[in-house]
């Protein structure tokens, strides 16, 4: 490759770099292998006073024309993807405007405005590498109206034709955070199941829960898994992965989720048509009560078996009238090439099966002539895909508005998958952004002494710098459209990855180094844009300096109960008033065990049983016992304990009441807490021993609730009045961010 990999731009845990891995600075990458972007601001990138935020291309003086560089003038790429060389522009795309004007600070690495930004040592780029990106931060901006590129827009050259182009991203300095204190539902979507359900939650009960939520409880958002499109399960063949966190797109929802009655054509169906759709209504039924009350898992093939068959009738038989006609065209003309890209891959896999690796040579290039030829033969599948993602943004667009309508002073809190599976649709559309042959991981740990191989292709640094982010832009900007926040899992993955060689160990892989400074502007552009917070999962190792650099751009942590202790001190419990401030508190998330587990011990006999634990069970038991007494003793003494030690629900309403004591600007209720749940939603080092992310919402004693249930349940009640007793009381700020000890990775 042309481009140099920049100065300390990827690290090794501590060793001298191996054959296969990322080099370190100084070290010559083998070949293939990805290097990792330092791009640095241009000489003279800073933006003059009123710019207006967004990315943009500036010419760096002097330099020579990078190799294979930006169309010429006049060539505007496809809207909403990166732009292929030799690609045609479409009619329609246009840049979209400007929402702020910027003071002219660039930013320095770690945030820190400076007059100008000067390239950073050991990053100056030669003839021939990327295009350089340049953050540069913005400061209490009024409205301007300049326009910007839409993301897949590359750099121009400069006036004289000579300049190397280079991008700039000029964004505010900080998200924004809460205007006031809030608490929230976290929920994973597919196990809240109402009377009206497919066999599994879907975007109708999403919009029931939070009008609820808003109205009775006082809840100020509700946070959802990730919503991304699924990768199909081969036809005939084993069911496909139902983890939402290996999806086979980021950039769109999964049509799973849809509510087909509240489709508006749904109405318009007649005679043999309604009969059909209505048929399958009453087999969804069966899947429904399967669940709900004969014990059976969550089937998201099976639901989606007879959601697709539903739509494919529905849209057959009856057509859109001109105003959704009009809507419809206008979101294919906002998405481009992208939801094209999305809905031909969809197409090809129910011909070719669901991994593009193994489809014909001449249909796993997505610009290909073998690919077009095909897309124009499945014009009618490629253009049902579409159908299906319009049909999905608008209901995601309508549970947003409900939310907001119910008081919720964020809404829908949507969640971004680490990254996709090397399969789908994104991997096949953006095999460009992708390093080939590497996987995303974790290093080995207290927890975990061979590390993690996640099976995610990681995003090539250097790719992303020379397409001016445009790939994540597009993505960040598609998940913000219906979302009042954007919670984003191993926020870390903004700073470096693990990425481990395939056929290699995870203990074989090494840390790869992105462009912080430039993900974070784009992060905060958009969300700028969007007018949204933005939540990062920090939980686990965190790099040195990683929490401070994103309190820095407004970027809200994690924190959760049984991990905050001092650290750095005494080792104890964290007082209330101790915790940072700018974080969402709560008591467990979907990879942690329930509360009511935790306090019994029975997630310690669940990894037993399925043969977990790495030390004795006697030992396991003992260790988490103490942690719990440690912990009710201190709920004790501030006199959260009103029934003492060993009623259950009073101890779960103390720990609540603890999250409320602290300063954190949310505070998270897992929703299965609220009636006793003891079962986690995922289990980490687990596949087929353990029923991930295919249970229902349960009670205590395991047996299945719905939506309707959890609004009349007396325990939920109780648990949510010590929230309507200090709620909107507005705790002052606090600081001090130790979230877990040096090397912890929780599990």
């Amino acid at each position: 490759m042309s481009a140099a990999p920049s100065a300390g731009a990827a690290s090794s845990a501590g060793a001298a770099p191996r054959p296969g891995a990322a080099s370190r600075s100084g070290t010559a990458p083998r070949p293939g292998a990805a290097p990792s972007a330092g791009a640095a601001p241009s000489a003279g990138a800073a933006p003059s006073a009123g710019a207006a935020p967004g990315v943009s291309a500036a010419p760096s003086a002097g330099a020579a024309p990078s190799a294979g560089g930006a169309p010429g003038a006049g060539a505007a790429p496809r809207s909403g993807a990166a732009s292929r060389s030799g690609t045609a522009p479409r009619p329609g795309a246009a840049p979209s405007a400007s929402a702020a004007s910027s003071a002219g600070a660039a930013s320095s690495a770690g945030g820190a405005p400076g007059a100008g930004a000067a390239p950073r040592p050991g990053t100056t780029q030669r003839p021939g590498a990327a295009p350089s990106v340049s953050a540069a931060s913005s400061a209490g901006a009024a409205p301007s109206a300049g326009a910007v590129p839409q993301p897949g827009a590359a750099p121009q050259p400069g006036p004289d034709g000579g300049g190397e182009a280079a991008w700039l991203i000029v964004a505010p300095r900080r998200v924004k955070t809460p205007g006031r204190r809030t608490h929230g539902l976290l929920v994973q979507l597919y196990s809240l199941l109402s009377q009206r359900s497919w066999g599994m939650g879907d975007l109708g009960d999403l919009a029931e829960l939070s009008a609820w939520a808003g109205r009775t409880l006082g809840a100020g958002f509700v946070q959802v898994n990730p919503l991304h499109a699924a990768v199909p399960s081969p036809p005939d063949g084993p069911g496909g992965d139902p983890s939402p966190y290996r999806p086979s797109s980021r950039r769109f929802p999964d049509p799973v989720h849809l509510r087909v009655e509240a489709v508006p054509e749904y109405a318009y169906l007649t005679d043999e048509a309604r009969e059909r759709v209505d048929g399958l209504c009453r087999t969804a039924g069966l899947l429904r009560d399967a669940v709900l009350r004969q014990g059976a898992l969550i089937d998201r093939d099976a639901v989606w078996a007879l959601k697709r068959e539903a739509l494919e009738v529905l849209l057959r038989e009856v057509p859109l009238g001109p105003g959704r006609s009009a809507a419809y065209n206008a979101f294919l003309a906002e998405q481009g090439a992208a939801l094209e890209d999305h809905a031909t891959w969809n197409a090809l896999a129910e011909i070719h099966g669901p991994d593009w690796h193994s489809w014909p040579a001449a249909l796993r290039d997505p610009a290909s002539p073998g690919t077009a030829r095909a897309r124009r033969e499945a014009m009618d599948r490629v253009d049902f895909h579409c159908r299906l993602a319009w049909l999905t943004d608008t209901q995601l667009a309508a549970a947003q508005r409900t939310a907001r309508e119910a008081g919720m002073d964020i809404g829908l809190v949507h969640d971004l998958a680490v990254g996709v599976h090397p399969g789908g649709a994104d991997a096949w559309a953006q095999q460009r952004h992708f390093a080939p042959r590497m996987s995303v991981g974790a290093p080995p740990d207290a927890f975990n002494a061979r590390g993690q191989d996640w099976g995610l292709p990681p995003w090539r640094p250097d790719r992303l710098a020379e397409s001016g982010y445009a790939p994540y832009r597009a993505l960040l900007r598609g998940l913000l459209r219906n979302a009042g926040a954007l919670r984003i899992d191993h926020v870390m993955g903004l700073f470096r990855l693990w990425w481990v060689p395939e056929g290699r160990e995870p203990t074989e892989g090494t840390y790869v180094h992105y462009d912080a400074e430039a993900m974070l502007a784009v992060l905060v552009l958009e969300a700028h844009r969007a007018d949204a917070l933005v939540i990062g999962e920090d939980l686990g190792t965190v790099e040195p300096g990683v929490r401070e650099t994103l309190r820095e751009h407004g970027v809200l942590g994690t924190s959760v109960l049984w991990f905050e202790r001092d650290w750095e001190g005494t080792g104890r419990p964290l007082p209330a008033g101790a915790w940072r401030a700018d974080c969402v508190a709560t008591a467990t998330t979907h990879d942690l065990p329930p509360t009511a587990a935790r306090l019994t011990g029975e997630h310690v006999q669940l990894r037993h049983d399925l043969g977990l634990l790495t030390r004795p069970l006697a030992q396991e038991r003992a260790e988490a016992a103490a942690d719990v007494h440690e912990w009710l003793g201190v709920l004790s003494r501030l006199g959260m304990l009103s029934d003492g030690v060993g009623c259950e629900e009073d101890e779960i309403r103390a720990v609540h009441r603890f999250l409320l004591a602290t300063p954190a600007r949310m505070i998270g209720i897992w929703l299965p807490d609220a009636v006793g749940d003891r079962r986690p939603q995922n289990l980490p080092g687990t596949w087929d021993q353990y029923p991930n992310w295919r249970l229902p919402v349960a009670d205590a004693a395991g047996h299945p609730v719905t939506l309707e249930d959890l609004a009349a349940s007396p325990r939920l009640h109780a648990l949510m009045a010590v929230f309507r007793e200090r709620v909107r009381r507005g705790d002052g700020p606090g600081e001090s961010a130790r979230t877990a000890p040096p090397g912890a990775h929780p599990v």
